[in-house]
């Protein structure tokens, strides 16, 4: 059934603007994937969580092209390269240090390990209200407050491409002799070229884990974990990846990352530099959108955006805030009209996601169909931000976690404590986690994110009638 529903939406045309990075382009990645390849770990094929063989080859191809000092091989998706790398760098009950902005994975890190969390708070951008990066001098203030913590975790990039001076940060957690892990699950193509960011580990890094199907040709699920420097030892990386992925890996995956690996070697710098073209080329033709924006894109460039410190090429932010379109009806609109598919959508901005497999037709069809909805777009005022915030911590989340509580409306939840997780997804960012104080900035955005379109989840299920809470005492 699933096969079957498959190949007719393939035979449909849609433009995909998204993940995975191999974009359905069979005509540069051939078709031999995936049934005859769907193996276990029979004699000659290597074991994953004891590679001595073709995957350690794999593996030993992954850490020659990042630079890491031994990388790993991962079929959970970044998520389980996450939980491992949390805990292969601290013990339970211990302090870390994250930016708020980090992926609901690294919270639920913090769940299992019972650890005390201590947020960055990303700036905002004044001009799109996306997150910002992380500022070395917050991480600084923060390692000074908190001298006891053990780990430093940053997002870079985000999921709209937004980077941080890893280089800075990484310099101050290593002086304190505190391991940096970044999750880049969303910048596996950086490195490879000049137009894009470099790489966490190029920067410094200790722990990074990227995601290779999100922006490169690799299956879903495919994805790296780096080891850099000295403050982590790859053993207990390895350790943890054998607790928190498949002790079953699929084959097709592990051919997949193989594939990816071996396209990046033969033949990386000129899909690299198609892709420059294509997107210079994308934002000479959208240059004279001026009610649509997309960030640092077209007449937009990064100097117009402080709180940046870098910028993914590759993510196409299409903020509607001067229009009277939300992020979510734009991405109905091209799903609808002009059969563009893009990643995902919030209240004021629309995302596309752009790589190597995507053809220059891709890119002319979106900045024809941007240039003609603009055409058709009313111009608004320009849309006001919601300021930032951060709940008060109550109870660490590995302790929240663990009361029953009871479901109350959003509305009345204002001053108790949370024991859901409420987030977005994507981006899988929490509005609140377990353990915080729900106040009237947590019910506004969740009131403003729904008004737009945006489908909240929470762990209870229960959006948008109510939310889990702590019971009342007596």
């Amino acid at each position: 059934m699933l096969l079957e529903s498959l190949s007719e939406y393939a035979s449909l045309g849609f433009c995909p603007m998204h993940m995975p990075g191999h974009k359905r382009n069979t005509g540069l990645l051939g078709t031999d994937l995936p049934y005859s390849i769907d193996i276990t770990e029979i004699d000659g094929f290597d074991d994953l969580h004891d590679p001595r063989g073709i995957l350690k080859q794999v593996s030993d191809t992954a850490s020659s092209l990042y630079g890491s000092k031994a990388s790993f091989l991962l079929v959970n998706g970044s998520t389980g390269g996450i939980l491992a790398a949390v805990r292969s760098a601290v013990k339970p009950g211990d302090t870390v240090v994250l930016a708020r902005n980090c992926h609901a994975s690294v919270y639920h890190a913090c769940e299992l390990c019972n650890l005390k969390t201590v947020y960055l708070l990303p700036e905002q951008d004044a001009a799109t209200g996306l997150d910002g990066g992380i500022s070395p001098e917050r991480v600084e203030q923060t390692l000074a407050e908190h001298p006891n913590a053990k780990l430093v975790v940053v997002t870079s990039p985000t999921y709209a491409g937004v980077t941080s001076d890893i280089r800075s940060i990484a310099a101050e957690t290593h002086r304190r002799g505190i391991p940096l892990l970044v999750d880049q699950a969303h910048g596996a193509h950086f490195g490879f070229s000049s137009y894009f960011p470099e790489s966490a580990l190029q920067s410094g890094a200790d722990l990074v884990i990227t995601s290779l199907h999100k922006t490169l040709p690799a299956l879903t699920q495919c994805a790296l974990a780096h080891v850099g420097g000295e403050l982590v030892n790859p053993e207990k990386l390895a350790r943890e990846l054998s607790i928190f992925e498949t002790s079953s890996p699929s084959y097709v995956l592990l051919a997949s990352i193989d594939r990816c690996l071996q396209l990046l070697c033969s033949q990386g710098k000129p899909l690299f530099h198609n892709l420059e073209e294509s997107l210079r080329s994308f934002d000479q033709k959208i240059a004279g959108l001026r009610k649509l924006t997309v960030a640092c894109h077209g007449a937009d460039s990064l100097s117009n955006h402080k709180s940046f410190y870098g910028f993914d090429a590759g993510k196409l932010v299409v903020c509607t805030g001067k229009t009277n379109l939300t992020g979510v009806s734009l991405m109905e609109l091209l799903r609808n009209k002009y059969r563009i598919e893009l990643e995902m959508a919030s209240a004021d901005y629309a995302l596309a996601i752009a790589g190597i497999c995507d053809p220059q037709e891709h890119f002319d069809r979106l900045a024809e169909a941007l240039i003609e909805i603009e055409k058709e777009t009313k111009e608004c005022a320009p849309m006001e931000h919601p300021c930032p915030f951060l709940p008060v911590q109550a109870k660490p989340i590995g302790e929240a976690v663990f009361e029953e509580g009871r479901l109350v409306p959003p509305d009345e939840a204002v001053g108790m404590m949370s024991l859901n997780y409420v987030w977005a997804y994507p981006p899988g960012v929490p509005l609140i986690v377990p353990g915080e104080i729900v106040d009237s900035n947590v019910v506004r955005e969740m009131k403003r994110l729904s008004a737009a379109g945006v489908h909240l989840r929470s762990t209870a299920g229960s959006l948008p009638d109510s939310l889990r809470v702590e019971s009342p005492r007596h």
